[in-house]
């Protein structure tokens, strides 16, 4: 299999199928088969038999795979739905392949702070603050 433009974290939206249009984030990459489980994405049904007493059995939901060819990946700065070009760029002195939105310019390989972490971090500063004027 070639190889895949996608990767785990990745927010993509579903192209084709019955989930047309929905976004998710890739759960997990399976490069051998080019298939990958997207978050909420082709949910499945299984039925699980309980193994001992304190088990649960049941219908479980979960996420099936997609194939890779049914998503394009969604920029973090633009919003848009983008093929991803790949360019090479100096990084520590070395040229590295990075994915870029061919859109905008920004690098899909950058990882950016989550919201939560955003979060702690300004009332952390905040409280520091407050500590500081006492």
């Amino acid at each position: 299999m070639a190889k895949l433009s996608v990767k785990k974290g990745d927010n993509v939206m579903v192209i084709t199928g019955k989930d047309k249009g929905k976004a998710g984030k890739v759960l997990k990459v399976n490069t051998d088969t080019g298939r990958l489980y997207v978050e909420g994405i082709n949910m499945v049904s299984r039925s699980k038999k309980p193994r001992s007493a304190q088990d649960s059995g049941g219908i479980i939901k979960r996420e099936g795979t997609i194939d890779a060819s049914n998503v394009m990946h969604i920029c973090p700065d633009c919003g848009a739905v983008v093929r991803v070009k790949h360019e090479l760029k100096e990084v520590n002195g070395k040229m590295k392949s990075q994915r870029v939105c061919p859109k905008c310019g920004a690098s899909l390989d950058e990882k950016k702070p989550s919201a939560k972490k955003a979060e702690r971090k300004a009332a952390k500063k905040k409280t520091e603050k407050s500590a500081n004027k006492d």
